[in-house]
């Protein structure tokens, strides 16, 4: 990436990061049925978004000169793929499930970045769908949108 860009865009994370914090404090600390708070996840959500985005404006200062030579061919079609999975996975959240769309949302941004290796894909995104919905939900007592059926 060129440094005006990853500057600007260092910036403009940080005061999201900065608004999630923000308003994640004015959430209640507490939701029935769950031990962790709603607001838990925006807050540390925006602490590390915050972080890193100081760590790319560093970044920024450490770069050399930027080459001609050295243009990158900007991907839309695979950033179109994963906003549009990336939104349907919102909306379909509660319809069918946590563990469903995000195994579906994993594997479509998945075999977007790298065709290919469907297996191990599968495996990734079921692993990862069923580990996080039953850490959250057995081990720290929260709750997500559990199985349509």
């Amino acid at each position: 990436m060129s440094k005006t860009f990853d500057r600007y865009a260092s910036i403009a994370f940080l005061l999201i990061g900065l608004l999630f914090v923000t308003e994640s404090l004015k959430i209640s600390n507490s939701a029935y049925g769950s031990s962790v708070g709603p607001k838990i996840f925006p807050l540390w959500l925006g602490i590390i978004l915050m972080l890193l985005s100081l760590r790319l404006l560093y970044e920024t200062f450490k770069y050399k000169a930027e080459g001609a030579a050295s243009k990158e061919k900007l991907q839309y079609k695979k950033f179109l793929i994963i906003f549009v999975s990336a939104v349907l996975y919102a909306f379909l959240l509660e319809k069918i499930g946590y563990v469903i769309s995000t195994f579906i949302f994993l594997l479509i941004a998945f075999q977007t970045m790298e065709r290919g290796r469907i297996v191990p894909t599968i495996i990734i995104a079921a692993v990862f769908s069923f580990g996080v919905y039953y850490f959250f939900s057995e081990l720290l007592g929260g709750s997500l949108p559990g199985f349509p059926f």
